[in-house]
């Protein structure tokens, strides 16, 4: 019993970190990280300060996503319906 759990917390992980890398994967190739770093700032926020920012928030997938669309304060993205969504929920999750 104790292995299989051990067994579920390691797939779990492994799971989440291939999740991440793909998010991250995907970020570059839209173009985020030339303006973006997760950890620093670069001419734009750290994606760690964005989470950061909206941490307990809500409405912030809503309202980062919808603002992302419209290219509400922020230049127009290359990423585009669910993978602007995969984007903002990575953003958020750091």
């Amino acid at each position: 019993m104790k292995a299989m759990m051990i067994a579920a917390v390691m797939a779990a992980g492994v799971l989440a970190a291939g999740s991440a890398n793909a998010s991250e994967a995907l970020a570059k190739s839209s173009g985020c990280l030339t303006c973006h770093a997760v950890d620093t700032k670069k001419m734009g926020p750290a994606f760690k300060e964005t989470a950061k920012k909206y941490k307990g928030n809500a409405a912030a997938e809503g309202k980062l996503v919808e603002a992302l669309s419209k290219a509400q304060g922020h230049p127009e993205v290359k990423a585009k319906g669910d993978d602007l969504k995969t984007l903002v929920k990575w953003v958020l999750s750091l």
